[in-house]
């Protein structure tokens, strides 16, 4: 199964598509944002995403103190917090434009239905439907009702939830999906992030591509996350995790987009596929097999024993497997050590 988000298809026969999910990390700096995109598309990113929403779409003043000691926005506001990390909607288009100068694609993730009516205006590729989203149903039927591919994270979701939420999308109208197996804590733990649901989401998705939205430090888990199948990754960036910002924690930095971008294209590569025997480019390693070789000078007649016959490096003798059996035998000539041993000479 392929799909096509704008020009670039996705899907197992091809390279992982990666994403760049630039959330807040712009700090309230359109400036700062250009350069992230910039940033990203040197590493090789394939598209950057951002997030539609204001704060007043979200929540309401005074609605949630978040009283979590371990989260890293203990003891903020919500609706100060998400006013805080919101991308303005006029900034979409000019981050959206120096994406496609690059020759990234551009979408985003809408958190009401007024951002699908603002996104349709900015012909973006694609949808990404966030994992607390995903039980939004009406607006699960807008996003499908445009066509366009969707991609949705399933964090903090029971399967019946996940099941529902592909059904609506199907019976609204999206023909191409694709679920990411996420964990919804920031950042997670490569021990919650339970990546052998991949395969797992496959066989219960058949239609469907998954994928991976890691919020674990590193690119390990992104790299696992493609062993087992995952045809799209998407990750948190900035410019320096030391600027801060709401999601700075957990993303990655430029540097660190590159090895994912390399990486993750390695591991896909490796896994090629089911191959036994001897390939092409081994057939001159062949060589360096061991075989049987004259270890010291024989004469004529004399047998072979442990000590005038060893199993060496290369494989110009006969194979290891006559040893037992050509120990006892007599030489049919005079053999001087270094020989490979032969049929003929017994």
């Amino acid at each position: 199964m392929t799909i096509s988000f704008g020009s670039r298809l996705v899907g197992p026969e091809q390279p992982p598509f990666i994403i760049a999910e630039l959330s807040g990390n712009h700090n309230q700096d359109l400036s700062r944002g250009l350069a992230i995109v910039d940033a990203v598309a040197a590493a090789g990113a394939h598209a950057i995403k951002l997030q539609t929403y204001t704060a007043d779409t979200m929540t309401l003043p005074g609605a949630h103190r978040i009283e979590d000691a371990n989260s890293l926005w203990y003891g903020r506001e919500l609706h100060e917090l998400y006013q805080e990390a919101h991308t303005p909607w006029e900034w979409h288009q000019p981050l959206f434009a120096r994406a496609r100068e690059h020759g990234m694609l551009a979408f985003s993730s809408p958190f009401d239905e007024t951002a699908v009516d603002f996104l349709e205006t900015l012909d973006v590729p694609a949808y990404k439907i966030a994992s607390f989203e995903n039980t939004d149903w009406p607006l699960l039927r807008k996003v499908a009702a445009t066509g366009k591919p969707v991609i949705m994270s399933t964090g903090a979701s029971t399967l019946a939830e996940v099941a529902e939420a592909v059904e609506v999308l199907r019976e609204a109208g999206c023909r191409e999906l694709v679920l990411l197996k996420c964990t919804s804590t920031y950042p997670a733990t490569p021990q919650n992030t339970n990546l052998r649901t991949l395969p797992h989401f496959q066989q219960l998705f058949p239609d469907t591509l998954v994928g991976l939205s890691d919020h674990t430090m590193g690119v390990g888990a992104a790299v696992a996350a493609v062993a087992l199948g995952a045809c799209v990754i998407e990750k948190h960036v900035t410019l320096r995790r030391a600027d801060g910002g709401v999601d700075s924690a957990f993303s990655l930095e430029p540097e660190e987009v590159a090895l994912l971008v390399t990486e993750t294209e390695r591991a896909w590569q490796a896994l090629g596929q089911v191959q036994y025997g001897v390939q092409r480019a081994e057939e001159k390693s062949r060589l360096y097999k061991r075989s049987l070789y004259v270890a010291r000078n024989v004469k004529a007649g004399e047998i072979f024993t442990k000590e005038n016959l060893r199993v060496v490096r290369p494989g110009d003798g006969l194979p290891p497997r006559y040893y037992d059996q050509v120990l006892g035998k007599p030489s049919r000539q005079d053999l001087s050590a270094g020989t490979p041993l032969t049929w003929e000479a017994l």
